[in-house]
């Protein structure tokens, strides 16, 4: 029920009624780009989600139990002590130039040589995707992306009326081959793409991770036909067998943005991210980050430097890699154990998420209630598409729960998705719903 209309069943009184008109008025003033933020209509359901009995495989939150509180906690201190008149204070637009230093140190890890003018400091990497996406897409241009893709890239895309369309991914990632096939297709329909939205490692939310052989393939393919790529890296240092990939960005500097950020690595809550870009987007961005928030936050961008700068922060990321790990190898064996025949999932490398594909005929957000009434949750799979697709998938995430949680949430969706089936073939599928859309994104499904 709407905010106003819960207004309407307490009173008549007009005193009651006036802010309900006030709030009608308000919406009709909306610019047309409001029409594309539609809430996830599974917000409700994380409300009881988020009960202590519940496990809950759907949100992609860190481990931070993993993480030195004790001495981190000292160095906050310290920082705030030694250098809190700098740290408290406001900011340049494009972040603290020793971090930005240090964030060119942690790219050579996968291949990037970059200049930390070059870089700019976001908000979590969920801004700079909203800043890319502000400076080149006009209403009705064309985002391609991997179908699925990241909620909160199509929460951005949508907002700017982008018209996204997907790209098919298998087991090893995006296919050149239909990447050529969308490319074409978009062309006759006379439309304009201005960039290509790419997960290459360790794929949120499908956990496969694109083939090395694939990426000069694909990088080709859009640079001979004057597309951008903007690759988004949050996973790619925590691969399980600590592989690194060579990043799209390291192969091709003139026609990638690359996206990082912290929040997998280090520190969710803190909200530290970048954007590596070419020196003439770089400073485009900059001039939209101003008019959004000023500057980023210095305290926390002092806070990740000086973590970096004052703890093992490589040894750390091999403690999140073994955690992970072994909380990819509890679902993958519960569900081995557990899930009748008919289901399929991704077997991810590295990451947070394993990408499940029910048996014929259920549909996982219809689903989901019953999961949830179960004691158990997860993210149902059309959130990850622009056009409704994804109706009998779902993205597991394995990176919070302890192995025990996960072992026990996937035996209970089990038991969910054998009663699903049991009703399927006593009153038939689903009827087909319509396409929904993307949704705007929240932290249940980060």
């Amino acid at each position: 029920m709407s905010d106003h209309g819960s207004h309407h069943s307490h009173s008549t009184s007009p005193e009651n009624q006036a802010p309900a008109r006030t709030l009608d008025a308000h919406t009709e003033r909306y610019a047309r780009r409001t029409a594309g933020m539609t809430a996830s209509e599974i917000r409700a359901l994380f409300a009881v989600a988020s009960r202590p009995e519940v496990v809950s495989l759907a949100g992609g939150m860190p481990n931070l139990a993993a993480l030195p509180l004790e001495s981190l906690s000292g160095e906050i201190a310290r920082l705030i002590a030694e250098d809190g008149q700098a740290a408290l204070q406001y900011g340049s637009a494009q972040g603290v130039g020793q971090l930005r230093e240090q964030i060119c140190e942690i790219m050579e890890l996968e291949g990037i040589s970059a200049h930390s003018d070059d870089v700019m400091v976001t908000v979590g990497s969920q801004m700079a995707m909203d800043l890319v996406t502000r400076i080149f897409v006009d209403p009705g241009d064309v985002v391609l992306a991997e179908g699925p893709t990241f909620v909160g890239a199509l929460g951005s895309f949508t907002a700017y009326q982008a018209d996204v369309v997907h790209v098919d991914m298998d087991d090893d990632g995006m296919q050149p081959e239909a990447l050529r096939q969308t490319i074409d297709e978009v062309h006759r329909q006379g439309k304009r793409i201005k960039f290509l939205y790419t997960i290459p490692n360790f794929h949120n939310p499908a956990g496969v991770t694109l083939a090395v052989e694939r990426r000069s393939e694909i990088l080709e393919i859009c640079a001979s036909n004057g597309i951008l790529v903007l690759e988004d890296n949050p996973y790619g240092l925590l691969g399980f067998d600590g592989q690194t990939y060579p990043s799209l960005r390291s192969q091709d500097p003139d026609n990638v943005v690359y996206l990082g950020s912290f929040s997998k690595t280090f520190a969710s809550g803190l909200r530290v991210g970048w954007v590596l870009a070419p020196h003439a987007v770089r400073e485009r961005l900059v001039l939209a980050a101003e008019s959004a928030t000023l500057c980023p936050p210095t305290l926390n961008q002092m806070i990740v430097s000086r973590y970096l700068s004052t703890h093992d922060w490589k040894g750390q990321i091999k403690v999140f890699r073994e955690q992970y790990r072994e909380r990819r190898d509890a679902m993958l064996g519960a569900l081995e154990q557990h899930m009748p025949a008919g289901s399929d999932w991704t077997h991810p490398e590295g990451g947070f998420y394993v990408w499940f594909t029910a048996p014929e005929g259920i549909d996982t957000k219809e689903m989901l209630p019953r999961a949830v009434n179960q004691r158990v949750a997860y993210a149902s799979g059309t959130g990850f598409y622009a056009d409704g697709f994804g109706n009998r998938q779902m993205r597991l995430s394995f990176c919070y729960p302890t192995p025990e949680r996960i072992r026990e949430g996937v035996r209970r969706l089990a038991n969910t998705v054998t009663d699903e089936l049991d009703l399927v073939r006593t009153f038939g599928p689903t009827g087909k719903r319509p396409a929904t859309g993307p949704q705007t994104p929240s932290p249940d499904t980060a």
